[in-house]
């Protein structure tokens, strides 16, 4: 007893200096549970001594399934690589073709993680490369999906079938070319792989490749004979490409298959494709070769015509007619814009029709143009028949009569002229209901013909340099101005569904603005916040909430400095995607904090202090400082200054601060006049005043284009104009003296003040356009009697205003215009409000508008916005 004691006491001894030399158990559990999970982490690691140590004298079934999943040991060493175990696994009698819960095997996960070694010992101890695992996936579909071309080969000797398709019929070839594994498709091929072989959906590899883009597959594939079909669906490859906007597997699927560019020309009718999806496509299909961008656009004109005629068909569904139509010149002006040569100057394209190669492709869309023409002369001659004789009414059929005597007594306009089987249906003339001054005919033409026209204004927008509108657009309203009315005042929301050039082009603006003002301001808000965040990326979510790493931390101390500090650090990205502010030690945070934020941010921007502003003689609203050099920092502050502002805009914040009209006119583009002087000087304002009221010629002023100025304590004689000392104001040229005068003490004195104002504003707000600046770049052409129409249209607007003081409540002037007084009055004040008010000052009301209260005018007020991106956005009134 004695002894077997000793000698138990010495083999545990044993065991444990060994257990302690290896740092490990020497012996296995007799549980193979407990047992398994003492081999695994060994396993995982390859130490295949300690593993072949502890299996030698252990009746651990080496087939154990375990875990979830109830995988054995050989699939751990096959999925993990360790080649070694693996081998003494086999030898020991691991089951190479034992499949876990899911089916797979350990030849699947060796496979799968590209495990060469352990692949061809599998191989050696005979696994079964055809075994599926539940979802059909064989060892080769493994490869095939990661691309393990030099493994795939040497499995595919092993295989029988190389074709197995899995539960939904899909092969290696489908997911090789899915993924874009060119090697694995070639080698795949070369095995015998069926090229068109489709699966249980009936989509064949081909249309695996185009739903992801795969340009190269699916070269490789049409290169090897592959058929273009559909699945089952009727969805074909190009669908997929077009809806994934897989420009350059388009390019590849036309180049192989000639028929398919007709399809997709025709694809830009079909709304279930996204748009941008569709200009993707194009965009790179158009820039392969000058033949390719000719062609398209050629195709988008003629298509385009096709719909615009359908759409004057009044047996056309009006809603399906006008969005396709639209969308087709969308596409197609986008297009046009990425050509060889962009328009720089409008000399050669957009004013008398196509006159060069590049614009022959609009040349198909005259044959609408024409339509569209013809049916607003119609109706302008119905409304000018009612007016003379207003007992009598037209009906849709006497229009319809009216058209086919025109197009008699005009046969070579025939072709082109719009469809009538609508109008001449009888059904449609019983259910229509007759009003006077041919109402009737509005009311059935008004929106289609708008929709045209608006399909017209962009298809000449395109062919001109950026800011510049057609003046074949201008003659066109111009010729058509009495319909157009007619339209807008019958259905003011026209203008935000169709009529956008009122909004966008201040030359045509004025001749609808009685009608632009009656808009609700909502309407007109929202125009202006759509047009604004239109092309934004993520424009949808503009406003959502920002992550803390944005959070704008500011001190309340300090709130100028930190804040100048903490915007110039955030990207105006992230700036622009929303706002959160806290301060300093304070737990608060939203929109109200914001709101606070903006609020003593606008009155630090004001503050003295800081000298960057300074008061004008009203003493209530405020302009730049010409000294503001006296810091060092002054135009970096400016610059954050017009950021601030621009950002508040940006995001419908409303902050505290009251401009001069000169300061708001810099923001605008409009040139200042001698009566904005008065706002800093009105004494020296009444004098330019008196100058410009009487006869200077006998008065023996000996004023030359000079004056005096204190520049740094002393005094200096600056020129307003090359050799002015030497040029004496006469009775001729006095209002040019009152003008560079004007500018002088308005502009010049604070040119870099304005431009780092600016450079700040335009970051978050795009640069607005004055109409008489916009009037010089287009230089309207005149055309026949439309000249006289357009006189008042084009000359150049000069501002007269007058405001009386305003006390903190008012608002203050952003802008405004002259337009000609069609009753020879002479020019009326305009006037356009821009109130920034902050806290609880800016709450909305339940219409979502901001209520702002009013600045006077002379004269019956007229909003000519010199800019559609922010006037349209604010109110005026009038007093006598």
């Amino acid at each position: 007893m004695m002894e077997r004691a000793m000698e138990q006491l010495n083999v545990q001894l044993s065991r444990l200096t060994r257990s302690l030399r290896r740092a490990r158990t020497v012996e296995l559990p007799e549980d193979n549970e407990t047992a398994v999970y003492t081999l695994m982490p060994m396993v995982m690691a390859d130490q295949h001594r300690s593993v072949s140590e502890l299996l030698l004298n252990s009746k651990f079934d080496v087939n154990y399934a375990f875990g979830r999943v109830k995988r054995s040991l050989l699939h751990i060493a096959a999925n993990c690589g360790s080649v070694e175990c693996l081998v003494l696994l086999l030898k020991r009698g691991a089951n190479p073709n034992y499949q876990d819960i899911s089916g797979c095997t350990p030849l699947h996960l060796a496979a799968r993680n590209g495990q060469k070694k352990c692949m061809g010992r599998l191989l050696e101890y005979n696994a079964d490369v055809n075994i599926c695992n539940n979802e059909g996936l064989t060892a080769i579909h493994w490869l095939a999906v990661n691309g393990r071309t030099e493994l795939l080969h040497d499995l595919v000797q092993h295989v029988t079938n190389v074709d197995v398709e899995d539960a939904m019929g899909q092969t290696a070839l489908h997911v090789a070319c899915q993924n874009g594994h060119k090697t694995t498709v070639l080698c795949l091929l070369d095995s015998g792989a069926d090229i068109n072989r489709p699966n249980v959906s009936g989509a064949t590899p081909l249309y695996f490749a185009c739903s992801h883009g795969q340009r190269d597959t699916a070269q490789i594939l049409l290169s090897r004979g592959a058929k273009y079909l559909a699945d089952k669906n009727g969805i074909t490859p190009l669908d997929l490409c077009v809806q994934g906007g897989y420009g350059e597997t388009c390019e590849i699927l036309i180049q192989h298959h000639g028929r398919l560019f007709q399809s997709l020309i025709q694809m830009t009718q079909n709304d279930d494709i996204k748009e941008n999806m569709l200009r993707q496509v194009f965009e790179h299909v158009s820039q392969q070769s000058d033949g390719h961008y000719q062609r398209i656009l050629t195709s988008l004109a003629e298509i385009a015509t096709t719909n615009g005629h359908k759409l004057l068909s009044l047996s056309s569904s009006f809603e399906a007619q006008m969005k396709s139509l639209l969308r087709i010149v969308r596409i197609f002006c986008h297009v046009f814009r990425l050509g060889p040569s962009s328009p720089s100057n409008g000399n050669d394209m957009g004013y008398n029709g196509n006159k060069t190669p590049r614009s022959q492709v609009f040349k198909p869309l005259e044959l609408l143009w024409h339509s569209l023409d013809e049916w607003l002369v119609l109706i302008s001659t119905e409304l000018d028949r009612n007016r003379k004789n207003p007992s009598s009414s037209s009906s849709s059929s006497e229009i319809a009569s009216l058209l086919l005597k025109q197009r008699e007594a005009d046969p070579s306009a025939s072709a082109s002229a719009p469809k009538l089987p609508s109008l001449l249906d009888p059904q449609i003339v019983m259910e229509t209901e007759v009003y006077p001054d041919g109402e009737d005919v509005i009311s059935m033409t008004a929106n289609r013909l708008s929709a045209v026209i608006q399909a017209f204004y962009m298809c000449c927008s395109c062919q001109m340099p950026q800011g510049m509108t057609s003046p074949r657009f201008i003659e066109f309203v111009c010729n058509h101005d009495e319909v157009l009315k007619c339209f807008v005042t019958r259905n003011p929301k026209i203008i935000f569904n169709h009529f956008h050039f009122l909004l966008e082009c201040p030359e045509l603006m004025s001749r609808f603005m009685h009608i632009i003002k009656g808009q609700p301001f909502k309407d007109r808000c929202e125009w202006f916040y759509e047009h604004l965040l239109a092309g934004q990326p993520d424009s949808d979510m503009v406003h959502r909430p920002v992550n803390e790493n944005d959070i704008l931390l500011i001190h309340r101390d300090s709130i100028f400095s930190s804040s100048c500090e903490m915007v110039s650090k955030s990207t105006n990205e992230k700036l622009k995607q929303g706002i959160a502010v806290r301060f300093h030690g304070e737990e608060g945070m939203g929109q109200g904090v914001v709101r606070e934020w903006f609020d003593i941010l606008s009155n630090e921007i004001i503050n003295p202090d800081y000298g960057l502003f300074t008061q004008s003689a009203d003493g209530t609203t405020f302009q730049p400082n010409s000294n503001s050099s006296v810091n060092p920092d002054h135009l970096n502050y400016f610059r954050f200054a017009g950021q601030i502002l621009g950002l508040a805009l940006y995001h419908r914040q409303l902050v505290n601060i009251y401009f001069t009209r000169s300061f708001y006119k810099h923001i605008l583009g409009i040139p200042v006049n001698y009566q904005d002087v008065a706002s800093i000087d009105p004494e020296y304002a009444k004098n330019l005043q008196w100058i410009l009221d009487n006869d200077i010629s006998d008065l023996g002023l000996e004023l030359t284009f000079s004056v005096e100025t204190d520049v740094f304590g002393a005094m200096a004689e600056v020129p307003l104009k090359p050799g002015g000392t030497s040029i004496l104001v006469t009775q001729d040229n006095k209002a040019e003296y009152v003008q560079l005068v004007t500018e002088l003490r308005m502009t010049r004195a604070i040119q870099p003040q304005i431009n780092a104002f600016l450079q700040g504003f335009h970051t978050f707000i795009p640069p607005l356009a004055h109409p008489a600046l916009r009037r010089v770049r287009t230089g309207a052409p005149a055309v026949g009697d439309a000249r006289d129409r357009c006189a008042g249209l084009v000359q150049e607007h000069r501002v007269h205003q007058r405001l009386r003081p305003r006390g903190a409540g008012h608002p203050v002037v952003l802008g405004g215009g002259e337009e000609p007084d069609s009753g020879g009055a002479g020019p009326h004040a305009a006037v356009c409000h821009w109130k920034f008010q902050g806290s609880s000052r800016g709450l909305r009301f339940p219409d979502g508008g901001q209520r702002f209260t009013e600045v006077h005018s002379r004269r019956r007020a007229v909003l000519l916005q010199p800019a559609a991106y922010l006037q349209h956005l604010h109110q005026h009134a009038e007093t006598p």
